[in-house]
């Protein structure tokens, strides 16, 4: 069984709503993406200074199952944990209600980046190593 690792409470904007009053499914990875770094500042490196030295974590692939939808003023958890899958480290994220309900489960698959090629993803373990999760 696998364990969220790191947790952020937000809440809906009405501008993130679409003309039916739910978030539009794009917003959704902006909230999964505002999580990821949120998750890096509180693993000790911030987004930013990881494009300063040259390494950059970027998504490979995404795929998001809705299951209920927020609405303007909803607040909620979007919540991660992770795995390393070879090369890619693997964010599964999920999104309640604070009340309880499941709204989304997302997975993220990211790799790294360096000076703009490829690696295999050693730059990120000092960082990720205590929150990777064994299958």
């Amino acid at each position: 069984m696998s364990q969220y690792i790191f947790e952020l409470e937000m809440q809906v904007r009405d501008y993130e709503c679409d003309m039916e009053g739910i978030v539009n499914n794009a917003n959704y990875q902006h909230y999964l993406e505002h999580t990821r770094h949120e998750f890096l500042a509180a693993a000790g490196i911030s987004f930013v200074e990881m494009r300063e030295r040259g390494i950059d974590p970027v998504v490979n692939r995404i795929e998001i199952n809705y299951k209920m939808p927020l609405r303007s003023r909803d607040h909620f958890v979007s919540k991660l944990y992770m795995r390393r899958e070879g090369i890619k480290f693997v964010f599964y994220q999920d999104i309640y209600k604070v009340s309880g309900e499941l709204c989304i489960k997302a997975v993220v698959e990211t790799v790294c980046t360096t000076q703009g090629r490829i690696t295999r993803g050693e730059e990120f373990v000092p960082y990720f190593e205590r929150f990777l999760q064994q299958e």
